[in-house]
């Protein structure tokens, strides 16, 4: 069995969830608040809080974005920022 792909950040950093599904990770979002990120399997940002918007406000809106991201190479590596 493979383990989710999506995991959750928090603004400082560190590890803290991982999801199967975006709507999932959307939802811990709105728990860990402004500069929380989504990554696709560690190591690709695909979602920043406050910077992309409100992910819990629009889940299927992020994961537009998300997979907009993910396949259509708009990608940014951890550590870099979206702006």
């Amino acid at each position: 069995m493979r383990s989710p792909q999506w995991k959750i950040y928090t603004a400082e950093g560190e590890y803290v969830a991982s999801t199967k599904h975006t709507e999932g990770a959307s939802l811990l979002m709105d728990l860990y608040g402004e500069g929380a990120t989504i990554r696709y399997d560690h190591r690709k940002i695909v979602w920043t809080e406050g910077v992309d918007g409100n992910a819990a406000q629009s889940y299927d809106s992020t994961a537009e974005l998300i997979r907009t991201r993910l396949y259509g190479g708009t990608l940014i590596k951890t550590g870099e920022s979206n702006g």
